[in-house]
């Protein structure tokens, strides 16, 4: 099964290799399988303290080697040390929260029948097959496990092959915190290698997140296989500012939900629909606030945005944005690869930007913002879901009745209302159209995970003379 390829961590800071691991072999995959397979039959029957309990080490384990942890995603993948070590407190935080309230939510809940009694109780499925990308290389795996491995399933992590160390530094955090072996386990493989695995019978459903292209490839081989997915995909998130918004407050949370992690975010804002009336004034303070990044080594914490995370992803925003400019956007900052070493990508805004262009059509997975204007509320709905994305959406307004409307209308998964789109272990998370299906987080997140069960317990109670059928 396993394909031989080498996989390279790499720093996109300096371009430096870190370190090589050589894939998983047939045999240890296998192994593997087994393991995780045999380890399901008896953490499923666990007590659910006994669970929380070492999810609880888990939490425990993150805050201790925040440093530690936040230096290698800094190193590997290019985030600021930062956001990396916020990335690490919001893994921590997720883990206390299903630790705390995941029991709640896995209670059978009584239901009236026909049936002298009966309930829909919530059992694990098995084997997760998780594949994970690079851009949050520890709390994309997080915010899947917690909820998952509570639940009573055993995983499989198929990460992102740049960042290797991140996906072993997670397997090490499972086993030194108590989880039986088995339960939690790192797969160092090719993408190839994935789908292959979701034809194994040992394999119970698989959870994606990641690209469109990648979401639709696993999406096929699982229907193939009869497994159930949750797959969080691509988006291209639009930020409305209506004019009677706070424009300095939506410049602001504009500029973070943009620029943090360079950009390189599913749920970042990109597309800034602008009512007209005030286009101007957002337009100049905006394109101030993002000259006045602080873009260098992400090892340095004054550092606001570092470089991407590969030398590819900057050759498609190269492309992206020239092409654009071709159709008649005009670049209002530097649009170009910063000179010298490291991947690094000049904080771009593009205005007179048009549906039409690839700015606004494709996902932008760098720090690329293209600004828009619209005439009217109906314009701003209708540009917004003119969009083969739809994960989230930020609506800036004083008229908040007016923003819960618009949120009916708009084709998103996730709208924050005067705020930045950020995910939260206490709400769903997810999208529509070609952004996936599915959720994670909160309770319904969990529940992509468990087998949702009908017991009916007879005999029958009269029905008033209707037959059953």
């Amino acid at each position: 099964m396993a394909i031989s390829e080498l996989l390279t961590s790499r720093n996109p800071t300096t371009e430096e290799v870190l370190a090589t691991f050589t894939s998983a072999t047939a045999e240890q995959i296998e192994q593997g399988l087994s393991v995780a397979s045999r380890a399901f039959r008896s953490w499923r029957s666990a007590r659910f303290p006994e669970r929380a309990a070492v999810l609880g080490q888990v939490a425990a384990q993150l805050r201790q080697q925040k440093s530690s942890l936040a230096a290698l995603v800094t190193a590997e993948m290019g985030k600021p040390v930062t956001e990396a070590e916020a990335e690490v407190d919001k893994c921590a935080w997720t883990c206390d929260y299903y630790a705390e309230h995941a029991e709640a939510m896995l209670v059978a809940e009584p239901r009236d029948s026909t049936a002298r009694e009966s309930y829909v109780e919530f059992a694990p499925l098995g084997v997760i097959l998780a594949i994970m990308p690079w851009n949050y290389p520890l709390w994309q795996v997080f915010r899947f496990a917690a909820p998952a491995l509570l639940a009573g399933n055993t995983a499989i992590l198929k990460h992102a092959s740049n960042v290797p160390q991140c996906a072993l530094a997670i397997a090490k955090i499972f086993t030194t915190s108590g989880f039986p072996p088995g339960v939690f386990q790192t797969l160092l493989a090719p993408g190839a290698v994935a789908l292959q695995l979701i034809d194994d019978p040992r394999i119970a459903t698989v959870t994606v997140t990641g690209s469109e292209q990648t979401g639709s490839d696993i999406a096929a081989a699982a229907g193939r296989a009869l497994k159930k997915t949750v797959l969080e995909l691509g988006g291209s998130d639009p930020f409305i500012v209506l004019e009677d918004a706070d424009l300095d407050a939506a410049v602001a949370a504009g500029v973070r939900a943009r620029y943090q992690n360079a950009g390189q975010s599913c749920i970042a804002a990109k597309r800034f629909l602008i009512a007209e009336s005030i286009f101007t004034q957002f337009q100049e303070r905006f394109v101030e606030a993002v000259r006045r990044l602080c873009v260098g080594d992400p090892m340095q914490r004054e550092t606001q945005m570092g470089p991407l995370a590969r030398a590819d992803l900057r050759d498609t925003l190269v492309r992206q944005v020239q092409e654009s400019v071709q159709q008649g956007a005009v670049l209002l900052t530097n649009g170009a690869p910063a000179p010298g070493r490291g991947y690094f990508f000049v904080p771009t805004v593009l205005g007179q930007v048009t549906p039409p262009m690839p700015v606004a059509q494709e996902e932008v997975f760098g720090p690329v913002a293209a600004l828009m204007r619209v005439r009217s509320i109906e314009e701003a709905v209708r540009v917004a879901n003119e969009s083969r994305y739809g994960l989230g959406a930020t609506l800036w307004t004083a008229d908040v009745d007016r923003a819960r409307r618009m949120a009916w209308e708009l084709e998103a998964g996730f709208v924050a209302i005067n705020g930045a789109v950020a995910s939260d272990p206490r709400l769903p998370f997810g999208g529509v159209k070609r952004s996936g299906y599915g959720r994670e987080l909160a309770e319904y997140g969990l529940h992509e995970f468990v087998n949702t069960q009908t017991v009916w317990i007879g005999p029958a109670r009269s029905t008033g003379g209707q037959k059953a059928k």
